[in-house]
Order: structure tokens, then sequence, then C-alpha cells
């Protein structure tokens, strides 16, 4: 028998339902799934739900995207065919990383070589901007910036030196290109300064090292602060300072973490501090910077996994698991990381064996588990909807 939630939904997905048969004859639209997560919070913060881009793997066209909704306590699983039933090859392969500003959604498709729009409250696309193995987007001024390998998909020693491309948020039109390091991955922009994590990840074991520093106003790379081989995060706190995370060679240099700022009397980014300790993934609030580390070791080939919390100011780390309840056991292989900016909730995504449906967790602030609930393959990348 239907619940009464369960009575309502079906009503009012059911014309969308027999929109969608009607546009493609020969093509099944897998519909969209619903659970009801009865331990969700009220509504009374600013904001209104949050997406959650399922990578798929790589040429398995399964990038996927759900979306949580806070007023209705739905989840939504696969949104996207629904909602773009005429979009033959849905979002594409890999989803990579997603980001809304303004009224958009901006959902990067790594091996697709593009960044999906989308409209960010129905998720009806808008259009798309063909960018070659495009990477991660940051938002700047009315501009959108993606980070780009350039080069084709290919572990290559001669592959070229990457870059970041600036879209025009309303003609969604690329307006302008830079060079920077190889294989550039997260930025971060401070003080109209971006700063760009290279990682020369094609190039192995000959490691990229840097981070490109690019001056907005003209769009031109200023420098490159010498920091650790393969880096790949980039995340800015409060008091403008960056936390860059190097993922090492997973052979004889460890994962590590490092801090940029500028020191007293000094206009410049530098690196302050190292800490000597793995991670993977981070998600700042307020002082406490959260994280978790999947260090995959080739030589025992396993995975030596941890998560904590860091005190921004301090740089120390304050607690060695910010999960509390021992549930950290069902997870087995942590690969997103979000921590929503009012009421503090954790989420983390777990890939599992990367080929079927992970998890995405949500812990309150104390580190207590709240709910899951099954996702698409490989979720990854979260971002929360404004009302």
């Amino acid at each position: 028998m239907m619940t009464k939630i369960q009575h309502k939904v079906f009503f009012y997905f059911l014309p969308l339902l027999l929109c969608v048969t009607g546009c493609r004859e020969d093509e099944l639209v897998v519909p969209t799934e619903y659970d009801v997560i009865p331990e969700s919070p009220s509504s009374n913060t600013s904001i209104r739900g949050f997406y959650v881009v399922n990578e798929g793997n790589m040429g398995s066209n399964k990038c996927s995207l759900d979306y949580f909704d806070y007023f209705t306590g739905l989840y939504s699983r696969n949104i996207y065919a629904e909602r773009n039933p005429n979009v033959v090859k849905e979002l594409g392969d890999v989803g990579n990383d997603i980001g809304i500003y303004g009224s958009k959604l901006y959902v990067v498709v790594n091996c697709s070589h593009k960044v999906e729009v989308l409209d960010s409250r129905s998720g009806v696309r808008i259009g798309q901007v063909d960018i070659p193995n495009c990477r991660y987007v940051r938002f700047h001024r009315g501009k959108a910036y993606v980070s780009s390998y350039v080069g084709p998909v290919l572990i290559d020693i001669n592959a070229p030196k990457g870059a970041v491309y600036e879209v025009d948020t309303l003609s969604l039109a690329v307006t302008r290109k830079v060079t920077v390091g190889y294989q550039p991955e997260e930025m971060e922009i401070v003080d109209d300064y971006m700063y760009v994590a290279n990682s020369g990840g094609y190039l192995a074991p000959q490691y990229d090292n840097t981070v490109s520093v690019i001056q907005m106003i003209d769009f031109k790379q200023v420098r490159q602060i010498p920091v650790d081989i393969n880096l790949h995060r980039v995340k800015k706190d409060k008091y403008n300072q960056l936390w860059v995370n190097s993922r090492g060679d997973h052979r004889s240099r460890p994962s590590r973490l490092y801090v940029l700022s500028k020191k007293p009397g000094q206009n410049r980014m530098s690196v302050e501090d190292r800490l000597d300790m793995a991670c993977s993934n981070m998600a700042i609030k307020g002082d406490s910077l959260f994280y978790y580390a999947t260090e995959w070791n080739e030589y025992s080939s396993t995975n030596a996994i941890s998560y904590g919390i860091i005190d921004v100011r301090t740089h120390e780390v304050i607690s060695d698991n910010f999960i509390t309840d021992g549930t950290e056991k069902e997870i087995t292989i942590p690969y997103g990381i979000a921590v929503h900016p009012e009421t503090g909730d954790i989420f983390v995504t777990d890939a599992k064996n990367y080929v079927s449906s992970g998890t995405l967790y949500c812990f309150d602030r104390y580190g207590r588990k709240k709910w899951s609930v099954r996702a698409g393959d490989i979720p990854a990348h979260i971002c929360f909807l404004p009302r």
C-alpha cells in the first residue's frame, strides 16, 4: 500500500513520466528513483537542498546527478534523464566537479570534454561549454573558471601543459584562457589572484610540483610556487590561508598537507607549514578543517584510511576521527566530503568497489551517523542549493 508521501510523489511526477515516454520512442529513459529520508533536518536554514554528482567509471557514460531536498525529505536518484529526455547521451562520461553560481548549476564532465549548465532549481539543461579534459570549476565576478588538462585523456610524458578557461556565465562563451602547469586540478581565488594546483599526473613519475599563480585582472600566470609532487586539492579558509594536498607517488613519497599564506609584511603567498599526514580531500567550516585520507600503497596493495579534524588557526590535528560512533566501519572507500554551511552536518560519500552503487552518509556535527542513502556509481562531489 502506498504511503501518503509515496502517493503524492507518484501523482506529482506522473505527467513528467508520460512526457518522458513520449519524447523517446525507441530509447528507454531510466526513471528517477526516490528515497524518503525520515531523519533529515527541518528546513529552518537558508539551504534548500544539495546536489551530488556520481562520477561513473571512465568509458561507461554513467555520470549521474542526484538531489536531496530538505523541504520534502526526498532523495532523488538520477534526475538528469527525466528532466532532459531529449539529451541522448545524458550527462556523459566521468563527472568531476559541480558548482552553483547565480541561477545556474555547472557540472564538469571530464572525459566528455564539457561543462553541462543546468537551471539550478529544475535541473533542466540550459547549454554546455566545450572544454577539453576539464577538471574543476570555480566562480569569480560573473565568470566561471575551469581547469583543464588540455590534451587527450592519456598518460604521456609529452602531454601539453594545462590551462584555465574563463567562461562568461551569461553567454556561456569562453572569453579567455591561460596556460598553467601540467595537469591542473583544483583552484581557489584570494585577493584577485587565482591559485591552481598542478599535478603532472600524466608525466608520472616525473610529476609537477607547483601551484600556479594567475593575476585575474589580465589573466596571466605571474609565477609558480614550488610545493610538492602530484598536487590535487586547494581549499581556502576564512583567514585566506590555502590548504593544498600532495598525493605523493604511492611508493616512496607519502601524501602530505601544506599551508600557503602571506607572511606579515609580504604580498606574496608562500609555503608556511607542512603537516606530515595523509590527506585525500577536505572541507572547511569555521575554524575546522575536516579531512579523510585514502592512501594507496602499491607495494602492499592496500589502502590506509583515516579521518580527522584540523584547527586552521593552529594547524594542529584536534581529532583523529570526526566520526565518533564507530560507523566509519560501514564505509569502504571514502570518496567525497562536504559540510553543511549552517547545521555543520558532515557528508561523506562511499565509492565502495567503484563499479556498483555507492552510498552517501550524513553525520551530525558531533560525528554521529544520522542517515545514509544509496547513490549512483562513485558518488563524489556535493554542492548546496540556497533557497
